[in-house]
């Protein structure tokens, strides 16, 4: 059959449809007729059903017809769930207030990007993009504000594929450079389009996430370039950062689905912070803490027990032999497994951020210093040494089973980071965008994935060996805070949470904010 045979009828419609699509103040019937060649009883048959469809619309003031609102419908459809308009329209009228230029809700299509929705501006001259027209991802605000927020692996598929022609002579060409733009973008939350699509507009968009580190789309507000000056896209940026964390916080479902049976709550009481879980494989028990009110949990599997309150805010904790070597703010102790608090000299002092275990069984710390942080084995003497100088502070960090690199977290920049024994250079092997919340915890499986908890963003993640993101499971507390595997061979994932910092709206959504959670995985 060849191309359009039989499809006559189709073809009329649609010609009926796009006449009217492209008159966005609508058209009447008699312009229509001039525009679409088809006798009047045809024409009118079509039209009919268009309307009883849905896919058009008439305006019974002004004798009109215009794009029906089933039409638009399907279009936000294709390109995203329908809740996510809805969620944007009060955020683009706020701006759009706050500015006085129009503002856009924009989604990826492949590697453009699509204006759905806008808030036309209040000023005569303004901008006035064209819904739904594809404009390159790599030189528009929202783009880059997309591609910012993005996996790295999922950014990179995107650019390969590109041409960066020159739209403008402002327009970035230079892939490294675009590289080096994306990861400002993605550090201060927001992109700028400096009269880079075309010449005399500027814009600032951010990122949409959702709660399970989805990037939805863009927030972006565009407008003429001597009233947007590059100082007040400076001023507003971090205005279209927060009202597109609103936005990715409106489609954040009250509790995560999830597959029944895998995730639940430990039995015992809740912690204001609990954090460091360590699985003692001997005893078969997880240790954890509460940092806030100071004590030390203890889960044997069927029922949990306090182990022990102790006097000031816990900092850090780790296996011992002789039992959990623990960090408070004023000093360390060694807590035995009767509970006996024994105290040991403070090493490292307010400097201290992290401790972690080598296989070897050396104990490792992570401490600050003026320009970062530092990561090396602690002596007896509370000197670093073996380790690594970092121009950054780490929240976190972990050796693998064989001793053969430290995984690390860099909370700031929503990185994972990548040391090796006998090398000096950092790797920085996955970044999580931080509109999906805050690096919390660290844990490794065995199977060589790197596992970090969201604070904030009601979630874990896992990363494969290449830093890859290979899952996000939605957890019913906002604010897990540290995760460590344990259980029979090691498939359990025991998460804590926090509470301390919830409003009383919050958790009524989230009661189980404070307790501890287990996981059991398929790696």
């Amino acid at each position: 059959m060849k191309t359009g045979e039989g499809t006559a009828a189709l073809e009329k419609a649609l010609d009926v449809l796009q006449a009217i699509g492209a008159t966005a103040s609508g058209i009447s019937q008699a312009a229509l007729a001039e525009q679409v060649p088809l006798p009047r009883t045809t024409l009118y048959r079509i039209i009919a059903t268009l309307v009883e469809r849905g896919m058009i619309r008439r305006d019974p003031t002004r004798k009109v017809y215009r794009l029906g609102f089933k039409y638009l419908e399907m279009v936000r459809n294709a390109y995203l769930e329908p809740d996510l308009v809805a969620a944007a329209s009060e955020e683009l009228r706020a701006l759009r207030d706050l500015t006085g230029e129009t503002s856009y809700l924009a989604v990826l299509d492949g590697n453009q990007v699509l204006s759905l929705e806008r808030c036309e501006g209040a000023h005569t001259q303004r901008s006035a993009a064209s819904l739904g027209q594809g404009k390159p991802v790599y030189c528009t605000g929202q783009g880059k504000a997309i591609l910012s927020a993005l996996p790295a692996a999922a950014r990179d598929e995107i650019l390969k594929g590109l041409v960066l022609a020159p739209l403008t002579p402002l327009t970035i060409t230079d892939r490294r450079r675009l590289l080096a733009e994306l990861q400002i973008t993605q550090t201060r939350g927001y992109a700028l389009d400096d009269e880079e699509i075309r010449l005399g507009v500027r814009c600032v968009a951010a990122p949409i996430v959702d709660k399970q580190g989805q990037v939805r789309g863009a927030l972006s507000v565009a407008g003429p370039a001597y009233r947007l000056t590059l100082e007040r896209l400076t001023l507003l940026g971090p205005e279209l950062a927060e009202a597109a964390r609103r936005v990715g916080e409106q489609l954040r479902p009250d509790s995560a689905p999830q597959a029944a049976g895998e995730l639940s709550v430990v039995p015992g009481p809740w912690a204001f912070h609990g954090a460091f879980p360590r699985w003692h494989a001997g005893q078969k028990r997880l240790y954890w803490a509460d940092t806030l009110a100071p004590a030390i949990h203890c889960w044997d599997g069927h029922t949990s027990r306090q182990l022990t309150r102790l006097d000031l805010p816990v900092r850090g904790m780790e296996l011992h032999p002789d039992g959990l070597l623990v960090a408070q703010a004023g000093g360390w102790s060694l807590v035995d497994w009767e509970g006996h608090e024994h105290p040991r000299q403070d090493l490292l002092g307010s400097r201290l951020l992290a401790l972690a275990t080598h296989p070897s069984g050396a104990l490792w710390a992570c401490a600050k210093t003026a320009s970062g942080c530092l990561i090396g084995e602690l002596s007896a003497e509370g000197e670093l040494r073996h380790g690594w100088s970092l121009p950054e502070q780490v929240s976190a960090f972990r050796w693998d089973a064989k001793g053969t690199a430290v995984y690390a977290l860099a909370p700031e920049a929503g990185d994972i980071l990548l040391l090796q024994p006998g090398s000096s250079s950092v790797r920085r092997l996955a970044s999580l965008p931080l509109g999906g919340g805050r690096l919390g915890g660290l844990a490794l499986d065995s199977e060589g994935g790197v596992w970090t908890t969201q604070l904030d963003g009601w979630s874990v993640a896992r990363f494969d060996a290449d830093g890859n993101l290979d899952r996000m499971i939605g957890l019913p507390v906002p604010c897990p805070t540290d995760l460590c595997f344990g259980g029979e061979a090691g498939a359990t994932l025991f998460i804590t949470s926090a509470r301390q910092a919830l409003k009383l709206e919050a958790l009524g959504n989230a009661p189980d904010s404070g307790c501890l959670l287990q996981m059991h995985t398929r790696v």
